[in-house]
């Protein structure tokens, strides 16, 4: 068992910004705060991929917080179920994707996007809205997230 499933069996997660998975694999997460972003514009919260992190440093250098959830969703095609939340003092926010027996198969974190409280499916696209009215959109069937 790797580090990113002991953390998350043990309900944690990095305190760093990335897309992590259970092989210890991550890449980096930008994604902008959301007091620039409001629902009135109709435009969802920016969010990029970045380079290949160093897990296992990151954790060294930041430490964990703990995930608090606030939803879980099953997908449509039944193929698992996507959750998320926040944690911290409320600026924290993450989304996880798991297999269909519950297994992790990535949460991303990001410090500035707050939490996560719900998501609505359009095809293979899922609608995350935090807590602020905010939405992320993320292609379920892109490489980084299938």
């Amino acid at each position: 068992m790797g580090l990113i499933e002991r953390l998350w069996g043990a309900g944690e997660m990095p305190f760093r910004d990335g897309l992590y998975r259970p092989d210890d694999t991550g890449l980096a997460v930008h994604v902008d705060g959301p007091g620039a972003y409001h629902p009135d514009t109709g435009q969802p919260i920016p969010f990029r991929l970045g380079a290949p992190i160093d897990v296992a440093r990151a954790i060294e250098e930041d430490g964990v917080t703990e995930a608090h959830p606030a939803f879980e969703s099953p997908l449509p095609d039944g193929a698992g179920r996507i959750c998320g939340g926040g944690s911290g003092m409320g600026n924290i926010g993450y989304l996880a994707r798991l297999d269909a027996d519950r297994s992790l198969r990535w949460v991303a974190v990001m410090f500035c996007a707050n939490p996560f409280v719900g998501v609505r499916h359009e095809g293979g696209t899922a609608v995350f809205t935090n807590d602020w009215g905010n939405r992320l959109a993320l292609d379920l069937t892109g490489h980084a997230f299938a």
